[in-house]
């Protein structure tokens, strides 16, 4: 694949809402785009620990024995529906409503995130370690930060509204039900792997 069609591609995908964007606005709207920047590694570090398990470890145990994705996507489909139930009974900002949206929380989203599948045998050149493969992955990881700051932005344009719990009760349960949403169609892709 090309640069340009590297960097399109790679673009629309993490444009795309997804887990790991909805912690991101949301981690955002709650505490505000700066205080959220941290959250930036932690996707980084999430998709590169995926890409990585994906191509050295797991990628071979799939080929051999294709029902582990199945069984790696009704996994991630439970843990995207235990963040929707947190995220549906938290309260309005400051309250005591759950821990917020932290580094763990976005690095093991991430890392569980199908679009990780997407970016290791998709995307990123196929084979071992060679010199395309470590400047596609510094592009790419160039174009996840870019992506998640754009998140970032967006959560942060919805600071404001989160202080008002009523505002922000809504805005919680309009994430948890997209996030509900992705579990279900990641566990609708899981079941039809059996």
């Amino acid at each position: 694949m090309d640069p340009i069609s590297f960097i399109t591609v790679s673009l629309a995908l993490l444009a795309t809402p997804g887990p790991t964007n909805t912690l991101l606005a949301t981690a955002a709207a709650e505490t505000g785009w700066r205080r959220s920047i941290p959250l930036l590694g932690a996707e980084l570090a999430g998709y590169l620990v995926a890409i990585a398990g994906l191509r050295i470890g797991l990628g071979p145990a799939i080929a051999s024995q294709p029902m582990l994705l199945s069984v790696l996507q009704g996994l991630s489909a439970a843990y995207l529906v235990r963040i929707a139930l947190a995220l549906w009974l938290r309260g309005g900002a400051g309250s005591a409503g759950g821990a917020a949206i932290g580094f763990k929380r976005v690095l093991l989203t991430t890392s569980l995130n199908p679009k990780a599948v997407i970016f290791a045998f998709a995307i990123l050149p196929p084979g071992g370690a060679t010199p395309e493969l470590a400047a596609r992955l510094a592009l790419l990881s160039g174009l996840i930060l870019s992506a998640g700051l754009a998140w970032l932005l967006f959560g942060g344009a919805l600071h404001r509204s989160f202080q008002n719990p009523q505002r922000a009760r809504i805005g919680y349960r309009a994430s948890a039900g997209a996030l509900a949403l992705l579990a279900g169609l990641l566990a609708t892709r899981a079941f039809a792997g059996f």
